[in-house]
This record gives C-alpha cells, structure tokens and sequence, in this order.
C-alpha cells in the first residue's frame, strides 16, 4: 500500500509540475534535464565509473601511521623525527623497473627520434660506468644493461630526472593502448617526432592519429557527429610518477596485514614482522627476506649455502613480497623518490599526504587564449605561473615551492639570516643551504628510501632517509612507478564498520 501511495504520488507530480520522481541514472538529480541525451542537449554524465589500472599495479588503500624512524639512531642524524601522518589511497608497481622495461623505452625513443633528433637518446642512456670500482674486479657487469642474464634485474645508473621521463612515457603507451584496444584509433607504427601519441597533446586536439571511430558527439550543435577522446570520460589512466617519500615508506610497511581495527598488532622495522631480515616463521624459517649485504665481505654467503644469492642484484620478482605484494621494498635496490630531500621536512610538510616538491606550471597560450603549438618532439610546451597571475591566490603565491618553510625568503627572515628580502621569486636556497661550502643539499636534492644489495640490515628499514643530486645515478638506486587513485579511498564504502 505505502510503495504504491508513492508511486502514485510522483505520477501525479509529473502530471502537475513535469518533474519526475525517478532515479533515472541518466536524469539530473538538480533540473530533471535529461543526461547522455542529444534531445536534452546532449550534457554527458559518466556513470559506475571504475578506474582503468594498468599491468603490474597493486592497490595500496591509504590510512595513517607513524612516518620516521622506528629503530636506534646510529649516526644520530636529526632529520627523520616520527610524526602521524595520513597517506591518500594510491597505486603502486609490485616490483622494481627492469632493464628489459627500460630498453622497451630507448627502443622507442630511437624508433621515433633516433634520426632527426640522436640527443634524446644520448640523455635518457643508463650510466654504463657505475659498475666501475677502482679496487674491484666486476668484468661480468660491463653488458649490465643489455646482456640478456640480466634483463630482469632492477635498471640502475639512472637518474631521477631519467626515470621521471621514463614515467611520463609509459603513461603516454599505455593511454595509446586504451585508445588501440577501444578501436577509436589505429596502431600507427610511421609516427614522427613532431607527431606522436602524446597524452597532452592528444587532449588538447594536437595529436589525431589513425582515426578509426571516435566517440558519440551528443551536442546538437556539433559540426562532427563524432569526437576524440576527453579527460573527463574516464578512459585514460591517471599518469604514472614516482612515488612521494610518504607513500613509499607506507606502502613498504604494508601495515594493513598486520593491523586489527584500528590496532598495529606488531609494530615493524622491516616490511615484515620481526627484527631480523631472515623469516622467522615455519616453512620458510632462516630465508633469506632481501637481498643486502650480512657482514663485512659477506655479500650472499658460503657456496653451496647462500643465504640471499646474489652478490650484486637479483631479479625484481626475488625473495617474498610484502603483505600487499610488493617485492624488494627492502634490498636489491635503494629507490627514487619524488621529494626534495630537507633534513627539517618533518616540521614542514603537512600532515596529510606530505611532500616537499610542487612546482605549479601551466601550458603556453598563444595570442588567442589557445593551448601554444606542440614542440619539435611533440609535446605540449609547460610554464612557471607568474607572480601576477597568482597575485590573488589565497593557496600558494608563486610556482616554485621546492623552498617553503626551508629555503625560501621567509624562512630566512624568520631566522635573521636576511633582513630585506630583494626578490621574493628568486630561488633562495643558498641562503640556508649554501651547497658545496656548508651544506651539500639543494634545490636538486632527492629522497632514496630503501636499502640496497650493497648496504647492511640498518639501511633496509623503510623509515630510512638518504638523498642524491637528481641529475647523478648509483649502481645501488632504481625505481619504480606510482599512480594516484582517483575518487574514494576504498571504492566508495564510506560507512565503514567499525
């Protein structure tokens, strides 16, 4: 009786006032216009939208813990204090980038630039001298970047200003893919340098390709009855980067396996139970968990009883995986991080989701307001905002905040270090760090967390801190991808259980 009372009241509803009391997924919930509908004008709503995840990718759903050091303070650095902080649900590869994944990337770069433009190739190249060691003998690593014995171990000698580029690649691949699969372009394998799948370019109508169909243009005023593919239809993934200090130090704990309502059951040093680096449960008892050195000149053990097997690297896919999947989070090798390495970054940063390293850009327009004409490579051209533009801005003022808190004028001020600012814009590091005279931190300072086949026990736990120059590499650092997880955090369950 009471359903169909109210039935009958939105018929008469719609009889009285032309407004429906349907749910109608394709009907606006706030004028009863209808949606996806070319007779209604054609506004266009995405409904059940699920977001595309590439190969390889593990979910890491985001929550909060203890960032910063969890064991003795050896070298009694002061740059690593705990804090709570909260970590937004992200996505992460479940093993370190290869070489194999790496020379699939020169080889495009050649395919595409290597006749007109050789120099792209020459600056994304591994370093194929950091195996050299003057008091060693490491013949057998010469050909570690192409040798087939090797292919998949993790890629070094790389910088992080290569394994960024290498970041925004793959993403440019794998949305030409969605595209190829969806049948809305074809494989076009003649591609030039100037006119190429890039991801940006594509969105801003730069970039066609092979049409083969494109998609339902639902405005009636459209002069094409189909159109291209747009952000805001869900289809291109968001784009690969390496992940924040914060998410990998998360993710490398992988506390959601070792975590009851809200409790840590145990707390770790590792990304595993215990305060060894060898299992410490049945069948597994006395395995080896990582790949790091044991002792002094002891790198894998006696022959005919190695305990982790491997001198230098071993395979990504090596040893047991964390509780979330996630192989060598510890050992093989150290990896890239996204931050700007600050000693004080614990004071600074915020507590959800920190980092030190925005830089805020924005594409060239031409004179008429239009998105400037792609470069010689075919990429979408990128600017620093200017102090004008961001002269009413309550949320950030200037493009650059690599400095905030810690390097820039106000800091400086605040400390006495300064007392008349004379450009605020400028870049001023120097004044609190004056590289290669007090200090050898910069503006090109980047965080590596994890240990590596070369380092002791120490330097395996996740809350572990060192740096490097973003324009050097190390046969011990490599990296491997993120990508941010768009929407709710666990899939929209929002009332969770407690």
């Amino acid at each position: 009786m009471i359903k169909n009372f109210l039935k009958l009241g939105c018929i008469v509803s719609v009889a009285l006032f032309s407004v429906s009391c349907a749910t109608d997924a394709n009907q606006s919930k706030s004028t009863g216009w209808g949606m996806n509908d070319p007779k209604w004008g054609g506004f266009q709503s995405m409904n059940n939208y699920l977001q595309p995840v590439p190969l390889r990718m593990v979910f890491v759903e985001g929550g909060t813990f203890v960032m910063g050091n969890n064991q003795d303070n050896l070298l009694y650095e002061y740059d690593n204090i705990p804090r709570r902080v909260t970590v937004s649900s992200f996505y992460m590869d479940e093993y370190e980038t290869s070489n194999e994944d790496y020379q699939e990337y020169l080889y495009w770069l050649q395919r595409i630039y290597g006749q007109d433009f050789p120099e792209v190739i020459s600056k994304a190249q591994p370093d194929d001298l950091i195996w050299n060691d003057i008091p060693s003998f490491r013949d057998a690593l010469k050909d570690y970047f192409i040798h087939p014995a090797f292919k998949d171990h993790p890629v070094v000698g790389i910088t992080w200003e290569q394994a960024n580029d290498y970041c925004k690649w793959r993403t440019d691949r794998v949305n030409e893919k969605i595209l190829i699969d969806a049948g809305i372009i074809k494989l076009d394998l003649a591609q030039t340098p100037d006119n190429n799948f890039n991801t940006d370019a594509y969105l801003a109508g730069q970039y066609n390709g092979i049409v083969n169909k494109g998609l339902r243009d639902m405005n009636p005023n459209a002069a094409e009855k189909t159109r291209g593919v747009q952000k805001k239809d869900g289809i291109f993934i968001e784009s690969f980067r390496l992940p924040t200090e914060a998410e990998w130090e998360y993710a490398a704990f992988a506390l959601q396996g070792n975590t009851a309502n809200e409790r840590v059951l145990e707390t770790r040093i590792y990304p595993w139970n215990g305060s060894g680096i060898r299992a410490s449960n049945a069948p597994y008892r006395g395995y080896f968990m990582a790949n790091a050195s044991r002792g002094a000149g002891d790198m894998m053990g006696t022959a005919g009883a190695l305990n982790d097997g491997a001198e230098y690297t071993a395979p990504v896919h090596s040893y047991f995986p964390n509780d979330l999947g996630l192989y060598n989070m510890a050992g093989n090798v150290a990896e890239w991080c996204l931050d700007v390495y600050r000693p004080l970054t614990f004071e600074d940063a915020n507590e959800l989701n920190p980092f030190r390293g925005n830089i805020y850009q924005t594409p060239e327009r031409d004179e008429e307001g239009q998105i400037a004409e792609k470069d010689d490579l075919g990429r979408i051209k990128y600017r620093d905002f200017t102090p004008e533009e961001l002269a009413n801005r309550t949320n950030f003022k200037q493009s650059d905040n690599r400095n905030y808190d810690d390097g820039d004028m106000r800091s400086a001020i605040a400390d006495d270090w300064l007392a008349k600012p004379e450009d605020e814009t400028k870049s001023t590091t120097s004044l609190l760090y004056e590289y290669g005279k007090n200090s050898l931190i910069s503006d090109k300072s980047r965080v590596v967390k994890g240990g590596s086949w070369k380092d002791r026990a120490y330097y395996l736990a996740p809350s572990r801190r060192r740096f490097l120059e973003q324009d050097q590499s190390a046969n011990w650092i490599g990296f491997r991808c993120a990508m941010s997880r768009v929407g709710s955090a666990n899939g929209g369950q929002i009332m969770s259980k407690r």
